[in-house]
């Protein structure tokens, strides 16, 4: 009688979890409205060195006097059948006068990604050119962690990685979404990237809200327009155009790889 009670234990068990497996919920399709937050201060400050600290500080100084420490801008990634499109809304592409210049302190990346053919087209601003990325999806290293967290009302879990081989990432993905991709180039988790922070860099990225609409082919169009160029070549690019100034300019080559 005991190992009778204790097999319809189990067997009732195992039938919830079936039918919780089977309710499950999975987003196939849809446009996720994202929200990136840059705190000004910080990225500011770290730029002061002894160097350049007698005309430099005073500016800080005066930008904390009149203006926001977080400056924050919109974007939407429309996602469908293994396919994302990253756009940042027109309204935030705009240069915001002192350090307005700062790539990590704007949002100039169009970005189309194809997680199963692993291929993205980048159409990037840098300063006043335009240049159309194209190569495979980077690969990023996750380690996966337990930590949990509810972003846009799904289930996150977090991952850590390094990318740039000095970029601290913290990720929060979510598998309700089938898609995988995320925010900007991140992704190769098992799910959607619903939110990004780069700690050291003073950048978030994060999920404001996902709706679940069809998505039509002509909103996942690749960008077309730009200097046709891949990662390795606009990074020789960059890195040429910039050498004579020196120490300065590494973050720029750091926030235009991103």
């Amino acid at each position: 009688m005991k190992n009778i009670l204790t097999l319809l234990i189990c067997f009732l068990m195992l039938a919830g979890k079936v039918s919780v497996a089977q309710n499950a919920h999975f987003a196939t399709q849809g446009t996720i409205e994202f929200e990136k937050t840059v705190n000004m201060f910080a990225l500011i400050k770290k730029n002061i060195n002894k160097d350049n600290e007698a005309w430099y500080a005073p500016l800080y100084d005066s930008y904390k006097r009149t203006q926001p420490q977080f400056k924050t801008y919109k974007s939407t990634l429309t996602f469908a059948d293994g396919k994302t499109m990253f756009r940042p809304a027109e309204e935030t592409i705009a240069n915001n006068g002192f350090y307005g210049n700062d790539p990590m302190a704007v949002q100039n990346n169009t970005i189309f990604s194809d997680t199963e053919e692993g291929r993205v087209i980048m159409q990037k601003t840098v300063f006043d050119d335009l240049f159309l990325v194209k190569d495979s999806t980077r690969h990023i290293n996750w380690k996966i962690t337990t930590e949990t967290r509810d972003v846009a009302g799904y289930k996150c879990r977090r991952a850590n990685a390094i990318i740039l081989d000095s970029i601290y990432v913290v990720a929060f993905y979510t598998d309700e979404i089938t898609t995988t991709g995320g925010p900007e180039s991140f992704n190769g988790l098992p799910g959607m990237i619903l939110g990004v922070a780069l700690p050291h860099e003073n950048v978030t990225w994060f999920a404001t809200k996902v709706s679940e609409t069809p998505v039509p082919v002509k909103d996942l169009a690749p960008p077309t327009k730009g200097k046709l160029t891949d990662r390795k070549s606009l990074v020789k690019t960059l890195s040429t155009a910039l050498k004579d100034y020196g120490d300065y300019v590494k973050p720029y080559l750091k926030a235009f790889q991103l």
